[in-house]
């Protein structure tokens, strides 16, 4: 029997079954790289992102040629139109106080009657003495006529007559300041003083005022002095209130302050409710140039950098930037003196994420971007 040849086929077949065993089924590569996974949900997974999908949603503003207004912003300060502290001109005691606290006056009206008993008697006194002094001259020149006296006591005469008639005028008039009148129309204020009271010049009786118009009192710096002139028009708002009102500069002080290089200058409005009060602080703003065809991006496009400024701006799809200069600026726009073409498009939002040649996706300004990437 041939027993060891049997036995050595048997090994074999064992040593090709278990070499059979350890190879991939299906004769596949164990070096081929494995499917990906399914997405959640048992959908398709998701094809590579393209160039496209990659670009930054950024919103876009196309810089066209317009009208541009360069406006200064300044404040002031109301005041009256006409102003002054009432007093006594002699000093008296008040008899009788004849307006209103608060109340329109006119001009000339009386307002305060100072006790004139003793300026009274004073002019009495003066009258019998001119007429005395009166018939001394008419007796004189009749002399003088029929040549009994000398042209020196008539002289003399004549004198003494004239000096009577001008201190009867002197207290003519001291009892004229006993009534003390209104200077112009306008509104009185409160008094400071009661029937009684001793009057003195020192004694403020009362603030009157005209408030309509209303002046408005402003400066600007030296470098726009010769940007405004009187019949310049100017607007300005005050505190605590929306509402804003239109002045016409009338004017200008004709110096520069030496300490504040500043222009004072001077417009007026017309205040005919009383809204506007003297005093009053004021936020005023004039135009001082105009450009018609004038470049302009928001104040936020704009990009400082060492030794300029740049925006970027959107070309064959990515962010180009571009060095700019400025020139007019307001609240929120600048102007764009060189380095932008009209037509030109400016991105306005992502700026912080923007290099340069990096791709973007233009959106209209204004819109956002989709996926709320847009935005500084």
């Amino acid at each position: 029997m041939r027993v060891p040849g049997i036995i050595g086929l048997a090994a074999g077949i064992v040593i090709l079954g278990a070499l059979a065993l350890t190879l991939p089924i299906g004769g596949q590569d164990d070096t081929a790289e494995p499917a990906p996974a399914p997405r959640p949900g048992g959908s398709e997974p998701a094809p590579p992102e393209g160039p496209a999908r990659d670009a930054l949603p950024v919103e876009v503003l196309q810089v066209l040629p317009r009208r541009l207004a360069e406006r200064l912003a300044t404040t002031g300060t109301l005041r009256a139109n006409e102003q002054v502290d009432l007093v006594s001109e002699i000093t008296g005691v008040v008899e009788r106080i004849r307006f209103r606290e608060g109340t329109r006056v006119r001009r000339g009206e009386v307002l305060i009657e100072i006790d004139d008993a003793e300026l009274q008697a004073q002019r009495d006194r003066v009258r019998h003495r001119l007429r005395l002094a009166e018939i001394r001259e008419e007796r004189q020149r009749q002399l003088r006529e029929q040549g009994v006296t000398s042209e020196q006591e008539y002289d003399i005469a004549f004198n003494e007559m004239n000096v009577m008639r001008a201190e009867l005028r002197l207290v003519e008039a001291q009892l004229e300041k006993t009534a003390i009148r209104a200077p112009f129309d306008g509104v009185i204020g409160l008094r400071y003083v009661s029937a009684g009271s001793l009057l003195t010049p020192q004694t403020r009786i009362a603030t009157m005022q005209d408030i309509d118009p209303v002046k408005i009192d402003f400066t600007l710096p030296e470098k726009y002095a010769a940007m405004i002139a009187p019949g310049s028009r100017v607007e300005f708002r005050v505190r605590g209130t929306e509402r804003r009102h239109s002045a016409e500069v009338y004017a200008v002080e004709p110096r520069i302050d030496p300490e504040t290089r500043s222009l004072l200058i001077r417009a007026r409005t017309p205040n005919r409710n009383g809204a506007l009060l003297p005093g009053a602080f004021a936020d005023v703003s004039l135009t001082v140039g105009e450009v018609a065809d004038a470049l302009v991006v928001p104040s936020l496009a704009i990009i400082p950098e060492l030794g300029g400024k740049k925006v970027f701006i959107v070309e064959n799809g990515v962010a180009r930037p571009r060095r700019v200069e400025t020139g007019i600026r307001t609240d929120t726009e600048v102007q764009i003196t060189s380095g932008l073409s009209p037509g030109d498009r400016v991105i306005v939002s992502a700026i912080q994420r923007l290099r340069p040649d990096l791709p973007v996706r233009a959106l209209p300004a204004g819109r956002g971007a989709a996926d709320g990437t847009a935005g500084p």
